[in-house]
């Protein structure tokens, strides 16, 4: 499981709530049923927040909500996740096999039909190259106390956790090149979600197109690099220029804000081609003719805008611009909407939260600044100020792994020390500063009435205890790409996951990960971690959870802020809409919409 980043606030990306843990919420969502009638092909028009950066949502800049959805709207994999939070097999792509329990071993096969949209097949060499990126096989690297590389390389900017995979050797290929086998040398929890499924990307990147632009031969010699290069090993880094070409391709290759006249650079292998993009403002997606390996959807043609701020997406939506928003979650949007003639509204609860994240480094490098500046942060206000009227029963949230509504969720606030920080406490981070005051660069989405919100509010509190406080705000298309550059000191952001599996965990809160922008590092969190992904039972999963949330709140890393309720609305011109808490959103089944006669 790989989580994402969102820069809606839901009302995102997910309702009740969401525990980076194993255990699903109860996602008390509100389903569409949909018209009767057939499919009549069309066009449905959707607005999303974030504007689109990268064909490769799996690198740590790429790893944004919008990305996502154009991978799953244009890729397939051996499984998807559904709106009650199950993995649904879809073996008209491939089929997963467990071909050993202990040690375990996991066989993938894709069949013999599944191409890339220039007719190349889907096969081995694919899934060899995902996993070379999501193992961290070859990495070498040894960083510094501020996570500089000193020697080495990590090659892979990959988003995600490579714990799991990392638990495996190379894989091994079939002679008829569509299988490989993972051989794990210990039990993973995420086996079953760890690879090739349709909520992150499919199996990833085309192998043919990374080899042939880091100037290999072929797709054959990018599969004997990956199998014959030695194991990483940070003791004794080694240069390997032709990996590092296809990691450097693979890392940055894929970016873009327009369509590139190579198309090889936006293949598919699901059910829509990307077909036009306008920079920071929309794009459009045809159908895969010849798709066919999967659910297949009823609809010809989606175009997606972005459109950041509430109020213009509903307007648009009443003005038969658009036919489905996912706009911020507020009790004046709701209202709106409620209001609107032949609009039909979902809502749910989301698998997500918003959060003020402390660097580990900089004015934040001592515990005591940071410790000052959340005792600042008044979280009730901000509770009251962007939550509260849409949940009355809101109230700020008390744990980074458990949502409110879990199980779970009691103890692990009793136990982590959150209570320090129920209300803001100026008196006491002044005398912390001790009459320092340190300039605070906070990064945010501008563009995000949430988020712009919450910055107003921190940036007032802590003045008054002598922070110097920089507005770092940036705009919805280049935010995500700010994450961990190192030009900002405290950011405010929002993670949502897919409500399967333990490996968002250590995706962000483990030392050196992909997703772990401020550079936090526990030695005996790490060791939790370690022991989380090995871990298959869910009740010993959350009890190391517990552990892991105190050994974060004790390092004053930061301050989870609220969890989200979400909100989506589409016109009655289209049907077969579900809501869904995960990172996919109302997204999850675009096979099933429709445009209605």
């Amino acid at each position: 499981m790989r989580f994402g980043r969102t820069s809606k606030a839901v009302g995102v990306a997910a309702a009740a709530a969401l525990a980076l843990s194993a255990c699903a919420a109860n996602t008390g969502t509100e389903t569409d049923e949909g018209a009767e009638g057939e499919a009549t092909g069309g066009e449905i028009r959707v607005v999303e927040v974030n504007a689109f950066s990268s064909f490769n949502s799996g690198t740590a800049e790429g790893n944004v909500d919008i990305n996502g959805t154009v991978a799953y709207l244009t890729h397939s994999g051996f499984n998807y996740i559904n709106n009650d939070l199950e993995v649904v097999p879809n073996e008209d792509f491939g089929t997963y096999e467990v071909v050993s329990e202990d040690p375990l071993s996991v066989k993938y096969t894709v069949n013999e039909e599944v191409a890339w949209s220039d007719g190349e097949p889907v096969d081995a060499g694919d899934m060899l190259l995902a996993w070379a990126v999501q193992s961290g096989h070859f990495n070498d690297a040894t960083t510094d106390e501020a996570g500089e590389v000193t020697s080495g390389s990590s090659y892979f900017d990959y988003a995600g956790d490579t714990s799991g995979l990392g638990l495996t050797d190379v894989p091994e290929i079939s002679d008829d090149g569509r299988s490989i086998t993972l051989n794990y040398s210990e039990p993973y929890a995420d086996y079953e979600v760890a690879f090739g499924t349709m909520t992150e990307g499919g199996i990833g990147m085309p192998a043919h197109v990374v080899a042939e632009k880091a100037g290999l031969a072929d797709e054959d010699a990018l599969i004997e690099l990956i199998q014959t290069a030695p194991e990483g090993d940070p003791e004794k880094p080694v240069d390997r220029p032709e990996l590092q070409a296809v990691a450097d391709f693979w890392n940055t290759g894929f970016d873009t804000k327009s369509l590139p006249t190579d198309t090889s650079l936006f293949l598919s292998n699901g059910p829509f081609i990307v077909s036009d993009m306008t920079p920071d403002q929309s794009m459009t997606l045809v159908r895969n003719e010849d798709y066919n390996w999967g659910p297949e959807p009823k609809i010809d043609e989606v175009t997606i805008r972005y459109i950041g701020e509430a109020p213009a997406q509903v307007q648009a939506l009443q003005n038969g611009e658009v036919d489905v928003i996912a706009p911020q979650a507020s009790a004046d949007t709701a209202e709106q909407l409620e209001g609107l003639e032949g609009i039909k509204v979902l809502r749910g609860n989301e698998l997500s939260y918003d959060h003020l994240d402390l660097n580990f480094s900089g004015v934040f490098a001592e515990e005591n600044v940071r410790e000052a500046f959340m005792k600042t942060v008044p979280r009730q206000q901000i509770v009251d100020t962007i939550i509260k009227k849409l949940n009355p029963d809101a109230a700020p949230l008390d744990s980074q792994l458990f949502l409110a509504d879990q199980e779970r969720y009691e103890e692990a606030k009793e136990n982590n020390g959150s209570e320090e920080y129920a209300e803001a406490d100026i008196e006491g981070a002044r005398e912390l500063l001790a009459g320092a005051t340190p300039e605070v660069r906070i990064m945010y989405n501008r563009d995000n009435p949430n988020r712009l919100d919450a910055y107003t509010l921190i940036a007032e509190s802590a003045s008054q205890a002598g922070f110097k406080i920089v507005d770092g705000g940036l705009g919805a298309s280049d935010w995500g790409a700010a994450l961990g550059n190192g030009t900002y000191d405290a950011t405010i952001f929002g993670w949502i996951n897919s409500g399967v599996g333990v490996a968002g965990v250590p995706q962000i809160f483990k030392s050196d990960a992909g997703s772990n922008f401020n550079g936090f590092s526990d030695p005996e969190a790490d060791k939790l971690m370690d022991e989380l992904i090995r871990e298959t039972d869910p009740a010993a999963q959350e009890d190391l959870q517990v552990q892991i949330d105190k050994l974060i709140w004790d390092s004053k890393y930061g301050l989870p802020l609220f969890q989200l309720p979400g909100l989506n609305a589409h016109t009655d011109q289209v049907a077969g809409m579900e809501y869904m808490p995960n990172q996919t959103g109302i997204w999850w089944n675009f096979w099933d919409w429709e445009v209605v006669q």
